[in-house]
């Protein structure tokens, strides 16, 4: 379960500057209910820094790398050059998602009449997170309201809003398809073989792309990796198995997984 109540040391935190002195800026933990840390000038940016505000500034919201954390002290040490853009877009993206979530709850403890801390509780108990409930709930809320155990009024009303907010997420898979048939109607096997690629599978989306003969690109969208894995060999096999019947060849070759996407 994620401690809420303190930062664990190398997490990333989202924070907003409160003052910017010499050689050290201080900053509150949006996170953690405003906890206070700090930024020495060696830890803003890398190189020599002649001027820390050309670096940051009050009011500003950063994303920072948690060094050190005495809690009897009430010390929290803080690095903003030991994170990237990359780690500062997903961090910034997964807090906004939580802060929405935190919003959403508030709604099905008020639809419910329970305490939103204690729905969070049980959602943080399972998940470490309030959001991925909420991804989780349109992909398979059967399983996940189970998975829970909260009251049915609760359940309902996180299934509802879910519904209401939450685009299912999305995640790609992509092969290379080779068919080659020597047959004189080799074009015509080719053709139906392709056809035969896009079967219809709900929640599935599948595309082939011509690559330069005999290979083409077969890209599969779904919900999650497994039912994309799943789409991606039944469209190549039912490929396959219409050239392999007209005395053709066919191979399917995976590619890595390219990742989730809203």
């Amino acid at each position: 379960m994620l401690d809420r109540e303190w930062p664990q040391e190398s997490e990333l935190v989202v924070c907003t500057v409160e003052n910017v002195k010499d050689f050290v800026a201080f900053v509150s933990l949006d996170e953690y209910n405003g906890r206070q840390g700090l930024i020495p000038i060696s830890e803003i940016a890398t190189g020599w820094i002649k001027y820390i505000r050309d670096h940051i500034r009050e009011g500003q919201k950063i994303v920072c790398k948690v060094l050190n954390v005495d809690r009897n002290r009430g010390h929290i040490d803080l690095s903003l050059k030991d994170v990237n853009e990359h780690q500062r877009r997903e961090k910034i993206r997964e807090w906004k998602n939580e802060s929405k979530s935190r919003k959403w709850i508030g709604f099905v403890a008020e639809t419910a009449g329970e305490p939103a801390a204690g729905i969070e509780d049980v959602i943080f108990e399972k998940y470490g997170a309030l959001f991925p409930v909420f991804e989780d709930i349109v992909i398979d809320g059967d399983a996940t309201i189970k998975k829970l155990g909260l009251s049915k009024k609760a359940s309902d009303a996180l299934v509802h809003i879910a519904h209401e907010n939450v685009k299912p997420p999305k995640v790609e898979v992509t092969g290379v398809l080779t068919l080659t048939s020597t047959e004189p109607d080799g074009v015509s096997v080719i053709k139906k073989a392709l056809k035969s690629a896009e079967p219809k599978i709900a929640g599935v989306e599948i595309e082939l792309l011509y690559l330069g003969a005999p290979s083409y690109r077969i890209k599969v969208t779904a919900p999650d990796y497994k039912k994309a894995e799943k789409a991606l060999e039944k469209a190549a096999n039912a490929a396959i198995t219409v050239v392999e019947k007209a005395g053709g060849e066919g191979k399917l070759i995976k590619k890595p997984k390219s990742g989730k996407s809203q």
